[in-house]
């Protein structure tokens, strides 16, 4: 068996810095919040890759750093495609002052707590998981 989080890059040249140390962190998410990992493939791509996803999917013309795919077959197991824009997640960083490694894990722990369960619509659910996001950055 391999590993139950990986890496792919679709269209773009990208090196993911740490990847066992990432690995294993997102895996600590996952065991924090009382789930199960099934499998996880994170895919980083262009803007253009996530908007024709974007579009396809679910309808939407417009530019994201993230599309979250989950795949549970119940809610103890976590599984699912995260596909992050780095155009998106370069752009993010600057614009908000962040370091860009740290913007790429921030936006991969985001599309984790998306497959767990955790959801941004409502102005109440994006303050969790905002503070979500920021406790498991800081664990990292």
């Amino acid at each position: 068996m391999g590993f139950l989080i990986r890496f792919f890059n679709e269209g773009i040249k990208f090196t993911l810095k740490n990847k066992p140390g990432i690995r294993k962190w997102l895996e600590d998410v996952i065991r924090e919040e009382n789930k199960n990992l099934s499998y996880i493939n994170i895919i980083f791509c262009s803007d253009e890759v996530l908007l024709v996803l974007n579009k396809n999917y679910l309808d939407h013309e417009t530019l994201t750093d993230i599309l979250t795919f989950p795949y549970q077959e119940n809610d103890k197991m976590v599984s699912g495609d995260i596909f992050i824009s780095i155009d998106r997640v370069r752009e993010n960083a600057t614009e908000f002052g962040q370091d860009f490694e740290k913007e790429v894990k921030r936006v991969m722990v985001h599309g984790v707590l998306h497959l767990i369960g955790y959801s941004d619509h409502r102005k109440k659910e994006k303050v969790i998981m905002t503070d979500r996001e920021d406790y498991y950055l800081a664990l990292f």
